[in-house]
């Protein structure tokens, strides 16, 4: 017990490695592919504005061409403002075309519509991309070439010199945000694997403490009956029948704890029993055979309609709960004879366990919870069950539960 929050500690410790290696390895999973995706987006932009941009050089010249030089100087700038919006590196990138923007427009007074296009979008790239404040500068050259033309500048100088820095600005703006849904994103699986590992821990905490403490009080009850047996001189073979039977239910008791103990605590140890799958109405026969030879009564299980598969969390509380009726009868009407009958319906499978004995009416479950846990069986599968005197007669419990017409073939 003193090792607990040492090994609480280290649960958290891997619960902090596991939240953060999901988001690292989602991300891993889905960032090259989207990142390359993004860069044949952002090749074919830059191609379809290049070739735009030459189109609109070629469109501008009228009847009285200038050399053929001179067009060609025209078009290898228009390509030059456009093509480097490409490159992988963003700043590389903006630093091209804002050098042949500014120098288009200060030896020919002309930028192409598509130039000022990729000016704009490789402003925005780079403030998503480039963590540096130093982008917000990337206007600068377009107003320093306004102050210095003065009002002969061309009025795309200016545009662009208010245009970038507010492209810029919107890029960083995505960027925080991302990084931020990221940030999020790791504290969110951080504090749900810590919730988890912590919820882990602490089942695996009070199923060792169950362990510990009740395992050892039926085990004593298991001792107690067999030296009981063994040691009593003279004693009857009825009673020695008992005090066998009692062991032989103590030890049950206490596998079947166990078991359940094995599923509660996601740790379990190897000391622990194998895990079984948790009983349905297939084992009926075994409890009621165990019910026979403890009490020598008479148990029988009636089937009536078409045995159909059931949801198995129905078949489990359906079998709880004749579990329960059998040890309630046991204990108020020792020597009763027991009836099981399961009565299938194409809507519901009705369950009745009824027993000869007096039948008194129960008001409440005394000391125990036995008709409050089956109530509750019932009602978590979406079913009833009620208890009380039969009408022909002994005690009577009565469940229904829905059928699941999703488990039909």
């Amino acid at each position: 017990m003193r090792l607990a929050p040492a090994r609480d500690a280290k649960q958290d410790r891997d619960g902090q490695n596991e939240g953060v290696s999901i988001v690292a390895g989602s991300r891993a999973r889905s960032g090259p592919d989207s990142h390359q995706q993004h860069q044949r987006t952002t090749v074919i932009v830059a191609g379809l504005l290049g070739l735009c941009a030459v189109v609109e050089v070629l469109a501008r010249q009228g009847p009285t061409a200038p050399s053929g030089m001179y067009v060609l100087l025209l078009c290898l700038l228009g390509l030059a403002s456009t093509l480097p919006l490409a490159l992988p590196v963003p700043l590389a990138a903006a630093v091209m075309i804002t050098g042949a923007g500014v120098l288009s427009l200060a030896a020919f007074d002309a930028l192409t519509v598509a130039g000022m296009a990729a000016q704009v979008a490789v402003a925005y790239r780079l403030g998503r991309e480039w963590s540096s404040p130093a982008a917000m500068t990337l206007g600068l050259p377009y107003l320093a070439l306004t102050l210095l033309v003065g009002p002969n500048s061309p009025v795309i100088a200016p545009l662009l010199a208010g245009l970038v820095p507010v492209a810029v600005g919107t890029g960083i703006g995505v960027r925080v945000r991302r990084d931020s849904a990221e940030r999020q994103a790791v504290q969110d699986a951080f504090v749900g694997t810590v919730l988890e590992n912590t919820a882990r821990g602490e089942r695996a905490r009070i199923a060792r403490e169950l362990h510990d403490v009740v395992a050892h009080h039926i085990s004593i009850i298991a001792v107690q009956a067999e030296n009981a047996r063994l040691t009593i001189p003279g004693m009857p073979s009825a009673g020695a029948k008992r005090l066998l039977a009692i062991g032989d239910t103590a030890r049950a008791a206490l596998t079947e704890m166990r078991r359940l103990l094995g599923v509660l605590r996601e740790d379990a140890d190897g000391d622990l029993v194998a895990r079984h799958p948790q009983p349905g109405l297939r084992q009926l026969n075994g409890l009621l055979d165990e019910a026979r030879d403890v009490t020598g009564a008479g148990a029988r299980l009636i089937l009536s309609g078409r045995p159909i598969p059931l949801d198995s969390g129905v078949e489990l509380a359906a079998y709880r709960i004749v579990q329960e009726a059998l040890t309630n009868s046991r204990r108020h009407a020792p020597g009763a004879a027991v009836d099981v009958e399961l009565r299938y319906t194409a809507t519901d499978l009705r369950l009745l366990v009824r027993d000869n004995g007096p039948g008194l009416p129960v008001t409440s479950d005394g000391p125990g919870h036995g008709l409050t846990g089956m109530r509750e069986r019932a009602a978590a599968v979406g079913g009833q069950c009620r208890a009380g005197q039969s009408s022909v007669g002994g005690f009577l419990v009565e469940a229904t539960f829905p059928v699941d017409h999703r488990t039909l073939g």
